[in-house]
């Protein structure tokens, strides 16, 4: 079969969660596993974490019922709330929690007559201007809400635009507006995410969410003590297949971008952008042959990339090539390192891995 997989280490989801929750002792933390969990399986996940996570959040009612039909039990909140008022029903049967944001959702709560009143979580745009009532008009919807039968109990939400930066001045003022609109409403508070439960404390309220820190991946500009106890869940795994001896000068590679330097060894490698490997990855993007670093040498094919191998002796046909993660000798390669190379992120590598690519699980819940 095809060696590349995407080996998934739940014992490292379970630390990463265990870790969050120790930021923020006092807070309950909800595991986001929405985007399938961040591309890792998010009812694996979410069966990972049962014993340990009071709630899941994902982005949309599809998610959540996998999750259900998967037999979790735990309250699930729609990030993004209802799409039609037609979702209530669902909504009710299955005891999912919902975020409300827009006036129309509002309306079809107060029109509905669930059979258990449906816990919400509004939204308030607090400055990231994407989703959620402005400051000044959500203490009004907060107090219609709080009076509707079809609404049980009920939290403050937003979410900050810039986190992820400690010297950040545009946090501040979000958290300026939200106390004080939890403290005229002495209400609940859930704000932080994976980077403000990392970073700042101030923004721990009743609930956090944190997110892709779960995965093993720092959001943080600079890394800090906490980010880096964090451990990779996700390692993107393959073998060579094939070995080339070139000459200095010689291309590799479509269009001949990477030129060897010296007589060189180049190794292909059974990842491409068809599996989901960044197709916009520089010449000296990271990877590990044999635990031991090395360099993408021109442009990333759809079913193959290819490595210069120059300075590994035993790399072989068949040895192991970790394209991010953690490879057999302990050595990491961080999948937030690789993202960098790729001028992206960490969340579209993660998110992206294809189909292609089968998920093997590992850890006590395999």
């Amino acid at each position: 079969m095809r060696p590349l997989v995407a080996d998934i280490d739940l014992d490292a989801l379970r630390h990463n969660y265990q870790l969050a929750c120790r930021c923020a002792p006092q807070s309950r933390s909800v595991a986001v596993i929405k985007a399938d969990g961040y591309g890792h399986g998010a009812l694996a996940c979410a069966q990972a974490l049962e014993s340990q996570a009071p709630a899941f959040a994902v982005a949309c009612i599809e998610e959540a019922l996998t999750l259900r039909q998967g037999g979790i039990t735990q309250p699930i909140i729609l990030l993004e709330g209802i799409f039609s008022a037609d979702e209530l029903a669902l909504v009710d049967s299955h005891g999912f929690w919902i975020a409300v944001h827009s006036q129309w959702q509002v309306d079809a709560l107060l029109a509905a007559s669930p059979i258990k009143p449906i816990p919400v979580w509004l939204k308030v745009d607090s400055g990231m201007h994407r989703l959620g009532f402005a400051i000044d008009e959500a203490a009004a919807i907060w107090r219609q809400l709080s009076a509707a039968p079809s609404v049980a109990s009920l939290h403050l939400m937003s979410h900050f635009a810039s986190a992820d930066s400690r010297d950040n001045r545009y946090f501040n003022q979000q958290m300026t507006r939200l106390q004080g609109l939890a403290s005229e409403l002495e209400a609940p508070l859930c704000l932080a995410n994976s980077p403000a439960t990392l970073a700042w404390p101030v923004a721990h309220g009743d609930w956090n969410r944190p997110g892709v820190m779960l995965y093993g991946s720092d959001p943080l500009e600079v890394a800090n003590e906490i980010t880096q106890q964090l451990q990779p869940v996700m390692t993107l795994r393959s073998e060579i297949i094939a070995l080339r001896e070139l000459e200095e000068g010689e291309p590799v590679g479509y269009s001949g971008r990477w030129r060897a330097p010296r007589r060189s060894r180049i190794a292909v490698v059974a990842c491409g952008y068809g599996d989901g490997y960044d197709r916009h990855a520089r010449d000296g993007t990271p990877v590990l042959v044999n635990g031991q670093r090395c360099a993408i040498a021109g442009k990333v094919s759809m079913d193959m990339l290819t490595v210069d191998v120059t300075d590994v002796p035993d790399a072989a046909i068949g040895s192991d090539v970790v394209l991010w993660g953690r490879a057999s000798n302990g050595e990491v390669l961080s999948v937030d390192e690789v993202a960098r190379y790729c001028d992206t992120i960490s969340y579209t590598l993660l998110t992206g891995v294809l189909p292609r690519a089968p998920r093997r699980y590992h850890g006590r819940s395999a």
